[in-house]
């Protein structure tokens, strides 16, 4: 893939703009920026980004609500950039469909590194029912996991937890959207039920289930598949 891709700003702040217009171009990046919500929503139509940066603190709208108003119909990745750092925040967002979340001040090299995961997973969100991650295969069609050529035995919960996670490699899910999408509505409080799922998946996925590299925690928050 070449990052010949148009990344849109949504972002009042004319430094930060500035900042990330360098940042960006200078790493293949074409940039469509706005300074509001609105605008902002009309350049995400007109452009079609491969990517949307948005600032919650805008000065028309309210970010979640602009945050709502895209994912009507823009599918793509969505990283909201804030100095909001409340977790009530960040879960809000995450919730209402933002792929990841980062606080101001950032450090660059971390940004461009969220942005290539979350435009590569959305690049990979094929009909490919097979996902390899090193030594661990995932097939979602058979519903068999391996292990450098082993069979792991999961249940079949386990099994629709581990495939959620991985289908959103480097995506921060949160508990709520976990339990939602693998249990039903009813258990969306259920978070300690979650850890004790994910405690036993790690014992079957992990080689070392005490530091994961691929179950990571985000504290607080849910988890994140991979790096």
């Amino acid at each position: 893939m070449t990052n010949s891709d148009t990344i849109l700003i949504i972002d009042d702040e004319v430094q930060i703009r500035r900042l990330l217009e360098i940042t960006l171009s200078a790493n293949g990046y074409k940039i469509s920026e706005a300074s509001t919500g609105k605008e902002g929503l009309v350049h995400a139509a007109t452009t079609h980004p491969v990517l949307i940066i948005l600032d919650l603190g805008l000065p028309d709208a309210d970010g979640i609500e602009i945050l709502k108003k895209l994912r009507e119909w823009y599918l793509k990745p969505i990283l909201i950039l804030s100095v909001r750092s409340s977790e009530d925040d960040i879960v809000k967002a995450l919730d209402n469909g933002a792929n990841d979340y980062l606080t101001k001040p950032f450090r660059t090299g971390e940004l461009l590194a969220r942005i290539r995961v979350a435009i590569r997973q959305s690049l990979d969100a094929s009909d490919d029912p097979c996902l390899t991650f090193g030594s661990l295969t995932i097939d979602l069609a058979n519903h068999v996991v391996k292990k450098n050529d082993e069979l792991v035995k999961l249940t079949s919960t386990e099994f629709s937890l581990l495939a959620l996670l991985a289908k959103n490699e480097g995506r921060v899910l949160t508990h709520h959207f976990i339990l939602k999408e693998v249990w039903g509505m009813g258990y969306m409080e259920q978070t300690q039920y979650l850890r004790v799922f994910m405690a036993q998946l790690r014992k079957k996925i992990e080689d070392n289930p005490a530091k994961p590299r691929l179950l990571n925690t985000e504290s607080g928050i849910g988890y994140r598949f991979g790096a």
